[in-house]
């Protein structure tokens, strides 16, 4: 797995304390990007990346958000720059941005990276293929921002905690795990899988994976899961639609839905990757090993 590598051209940026130097950085994309101030106007494009932001303090600083954003409330009355139709790049241009902070979903990167480099506003794209990337993220967006202290403050923050769960489910039986993260249409469900942050959740938690997909899209059949027969089944969404799925012909004889570890998981937790990831990571624990890992 590559990491982000952060070139820091400005001195004393550990401070926490913005700076005017340049600041030069390589990003997911592996993209050599200038910054010649830490921003003040700053676009984040999808829920994870302005979590991080706001997590960092900067939440003032966003001035454009997509459409499917929900927290922190702080930053929801933000103008919109995309949604489900796509990305405009006349909304992203109005709001004067001094940063654009992407992801490549949605086509977002291929839709954004070319034109606002022509017009000279810096673009940086973050990638969350595991936890460890996501924290590496946080401390990027600090450096940047110049407020580094914090993003460092915060990464360890985090990452205590997950020394924390690591240590209470160290030696302990890992269930195998089912985690349903949506349905398709053609009766197709989509399931965590490993190389992906909510797969990297789902060990650091204590558990194992009871059914892999090696698609790049997770498409498992519902007969596939039943004959996994898991110890756990998680469901990334609500209880009710829990229970809609689950009183449905065959699951109720699945092994985790008679020993009741059938569990409805927050989908903000465990699929968006961010600060609250460790939320859900910690959550999970509880959910796996519920006699020790408490917080």
């Amino acid at each position: 797995m590559r990491r982000l590598v952060l070139g820091v051209v400005a001195a004393g940026c550990l401070s926490g304390v913005a700076h005017a130097e340049p600041v030069t950085v390589r990003d997911a994309f592996d993209r050599s990007v200038t910054l010649p101030a830490p921003p003040q106007r700053i676009v984040t494009i999808f829920a994870s990346n302005t979590e991080m932001v706001a997590a960092l303090g900067l939440a003032d600083r966003i001035v454009g958000i997509e459409a499917y954003t929900r927290f922190p409330p702080e930053v929801l009355g933000k103008p919109l720059v995309g949604g489900r139709l796509g990305f405009s790049v006349d909304a992203v241009i109005a709001e004067r941005p001094d940063l654009v902070v992407v992801t490549p979903s949605r086509q977002a990167a291929n839709q954004l990276i070319d034109p606002m480099e022509r017009l000279g506003i810096p673009i940086v794209v973050l990638l969350q293929r595991s936890v460890a990337e996501i924290l590496d993220n946080i401390r990027l967006l600090g450096r940047i921002a110049g407020v580094a202290g914090r993003g460092e403050a915060l990464a360890a923050r985090l990452q205590s905690r997950l020394d924390g769960i690591k240590q209470r489910v160290a030696g302990l039986k890992a269930p195998s795990t089912v985690m349903i993260t949506g349905r398709l249409g053609n009766g197709l469900l989509l399931i965590a899988r490993p190389g992906t942050y909510t797969g990297d959740a789902i060990v650091r938690a204590g558990g194992r994976f009871g059914l892999e997909s090696s698609g790049a899209i997770a498409q498992i059949s519902p007969e596939a899961i039943l004959q996994a027969d898991p110890d756990v089944l998680l469901f990334a969404g609500s209880e009710k639609d829990l229970k809609e799925l689950i009183a449905r012909p065959g699951w109720k004889d699945m092994r985790a839905v008679r020993d009741g570890r059938a569990h409805a998981v927050v989908r903000a937790e465990l699929l968006i990757p961010g600060p609250r990831t460790i939320d859900g990571i910690e959550r999970l624990a509880e959910i796996f090993h519920p006699r020790v890992a408490k917080r």
